[in-house]
């Protein structure tokens, strides 16, 4: 997450997103990890409901206060119907097996009216970090982040087909990075197995050189936030 901080819009992604998310008396976040959007933004007076598949993440988020926190599947809620207002998805449909099943669970547990927001990635998110990965000889590099087909340019007609008024903003922002540290980190962050050396070295040189010839590493982002009402 660190890489992000080198970002053109002075406005940060959480602020951004705060301003933007439907966010009325009852709340699911369904596969809410650390829970930092929570640090982020404020849910005074919401009735806020946390999942995540991971039990480690579970316990992270037993830090946010006032929440209740559930582990489960994204496409398999324990919850009844028709028993939340608003229902946020924040980066996480495109690490699901089936996220066409999970949207029907999303609409099957939201009332009538009810809103929605997802946050997903374009094809070209981040498009020269995945560069470097063949270049160095790790071509397997970032591909692990995304497991389906739920990107920008194709998330909205899903999102459609479960729920109406279908919006798409996207988050004005690209990646400026002065030195090759934070992406180094960020590359290394990906895998188990860490960058070997030569690998590391060619990347090093790699970004030096587009450091050198425009006084930094550019990076592309395309992120958007999906908001939809339940039918």
């Amino acid at each position: 997450m660190a890489i992000h901080e080198f970002r053109t819009n002075p406005q940060d992604w959480f602020s951004w997103l705060a301003d933007r998310l439907p966010l009325r008396e009852d709340v699911l976040e369904v596969g809410a990890g650390t829970g930092r959007l929570w640090s982020e933004v404020g849910h005074d007076g919401l009735r806020l409901t946390l999942t995540d598949f991971s039990a480690t993440m579970c316990e992270e988020l037993r830090r946010v206060p006032g929440a209740e926190v559930r582990q489960c599947d994204a496409a398999d809620l324990p919850f009844a119907d028709a028993s939340f207002d608003s229902l946020i998805a924040n980066h996480m449909l495109y690490h699901l097996d089936d996220p066409a099943a999970a949207l029907r669970e999303f609409a099957r547990v939201l009332r009538p009216g009810g809103r929605f927001a997802a946050a997903v990635n374009g094809r070209d998110h981040l498009e020269e970090l995945r560069a470097i990965g063949p270049e160095i000889g790790r071509p397997e590099l970032l591909r692990g982040l995304i497991l389906n087909d739920v990107v920008a340019e194709t998330a909205a007609d899903l999102v459609s087909e479960y729920f109406t008024d279908v919006v798409v903003e996207r988050y004005p922002s690209n990646l400026e990075v002065p030195t090759p540290e934070p992406i180094l980190a960020y590359l290394g962050s990906l895998t188990d197995e860490p960058l070997s050396p030569a690998a590391e070295s060619a990347a090093r040189d790699l970004i030096e050189t587009k450091i050198d010839a425009d006084g930094n590493y550019p990076v592309r982002t395309h992120t958007v936030l999906i908001t939809a009402t339940r039918r």
